[in-house]
């Protein structure tokens, strides 16, 4: 079992180098589809997709085919040979690729030769039946605020109102994200910090291209912080969920030093959602926005329907990931209006981490999704079954009349009343339950049970 692993390690790195192309030596799959390099011409890229069908029984003698041995997934040699005659018959140069088990697809990221509109190439690639899909490379950015926004004189003065306003520390009473594992589709974080020890339990880069260093992971940690930081432990700050635990996927870059905005695409963003479909994890955080991506569309709808819940930083004018129907939209209370469906969290000067150990504050929508993810995570370790998308909001809703702190603007998301309205909803489940000829299950432990402090 060993050798057979270590053969389809090297067998597929080699695949993936090859296709790659330009990549540069040691580097990721996805590193030559993330940005293009300093000082170069910028040529229009694409993502085409494939069919990439299983390969029942054996092939023809000599032949390559699909191959699962050890359980892997790879390339059709008819996905290879048909993205090689669309590259040829369009003129296009082959930049990455990668096949997506979860949709049978082999997706291929091309660049445009020839000075061509990318709209003129993707029409007709889209009348070509050889093509599944066709689209532009989409860029995503994470949704933090300007780096000149004023910060407070007094930083406690943060710390101690955004957690009360989410009804954090009454929550935490009750439940403290035990058993809840998120998938963090972000920039890398800096998992050294200590006010995230232990709770990170698994991290791969997609993004490539040395994007994971510790000059770029403020977004990332910052993220990972709001939702995850220890408590406790005698240093810095608590996060929402401080028992929960981490996945991180890097599938975003940091745009300068010192600075929060960071970029994604679509490819890079494909290959964590898969990565986060295939761990299992129950609960994933988009702190990004941008266009709407039919391939992201496709991996995102995927996982709902196998009951991932999904929370996204919502912006004006809808978007990925938040105007997917079931992905649970967030958006900052501070703005007086939440668009219809997204769920309010406080999304300004909220206390975090930074790389290398320290602490600073964070503005912007990214927030709000954090927030709401930790608030999810939560209420998920509460309840003893799985909630579906539907059944959160009907519990994080607030009541028609809730406003914000201060008398102004939309209700914000309260915890400790959720988890109320919960434990109220089990008891009952509970008590109807035990009319009949046995408990439910979970009901003995529920029995009894109340919310500290409400």
């Amino acid at each position: 079992m060993h050798l057979c692993r270590r053969t389809l390690i090297a067998v597929l790195a080699f695949a993936a180098a090859a296709a790659a192309g330009a990549t540069a030596a040691g580097e990721p799959p996805g590193a030559a589809a993330a940005a293009p390099a300093a000082g170069a011409t910028a040529l229009p890229r694409i993502v085409v997709a494939f069919a990439n069908e299983p390969q029942n029984g054996a092939g023809p003698a000599g032949s390559t085919g699909r191959r699962y041995a050890c359980g892997a997934y790879g390339v059709s040699q008819r996905a290879v040979l048909t993205a090689r005659r669309v590259a040829a018959d369009y003129a296009l140069r082959e930049v990455a690729s990668w096949p997506i088990r979860e949709l049978a697809m082999h997706c291929v990221v091309y660049e445009i030769t020839g000075g061509r509109a990318a709209g003129e190439v993707l029409a007709a690639l889209a009348r070509d039946p050889r093509v599944v899909l066709a689209q532009p490379l989409h860029e995503f950015h994470t949704l933090s605020a300007p780096a000149d926004a004023p910060a407070y004189d007094d930083p406690l003065y943060d710390l101690q109102t955004n957690l009360p306003a989410l009804g954090v520390p009454q929550a935490q009473r009750r439940a403290q994200g035990a058993g809840v594992r998120i998938a963090l589709i972000d920039t890398a974080v800096d998992e050294r910090h200590p006010d995230l020890a232990g709770r990170i339990v698994r991290s791969r880069d997609f993004a490539g291209g040395g994007h994971g260093a510790v000059g770029s992971q403020r977004h990332g940690t910052a993220m990972a912080g709001i939702i995850a930081a220890v408590a406790n432990n005698g240093i810095g700050i608590v996060g929402i969920a401080p028992r929960a635990e981490l996945e991180v996927y890097a599938a975003c870059w940091q745009l300068e030093p010192d600075r929060d905005a960071a970029a994604c695409n679509t490819f890079t963003l494909a290959r964590a959602l898969a990565a986060a479909l295939e761990s299992g994890a129950p609960l994933v955080n988009l702190s990004v926005a941008g266009p709407e991506d039919a391939l992201l569309t496709a991996l995102v709808a995927t996982g709902i329907r196998r009951g991932v819940i999904f929370v996204g930083a919502r912006e004006a004018g809808g978007g990925f990931p938040a105007a997917i129907p079931g992905v649970i939209g967030a958006a900052g209370s501070e703005a007086g209006v939440v668009p219809p469906g997204a769920l309010a969290a406080p999304a300004r000067h909220v206390l975090t981490l930074r790389p290398q150990g320290q602490y600073d504050f964070e503005s912007g929508t990214s927030v709000a999704a954090a927030e709401i993810t930790g608030v999810i995570a939560l209420v998920m370790s509460a309840a003893h079954t799985r909630l579906s998308a539907d059944a959160l909001l009907a519990l994080l809703r607030p009541a028609p009349t809730a406003v914000a702190a201060g008398g102004a603007g939309p209700g914000v998301v309260n915890a400790a009343a959720a988890l109320a309205r919960l434990d109220d909803s089990q008891r009952r489940t509970c008590t109807a339950a035990r009319s009949g000829p046995g408990d439910a299950q979970g009901c003995p432990a529920l029995a009894g049970r109340l919310l500290d402090g409400l």
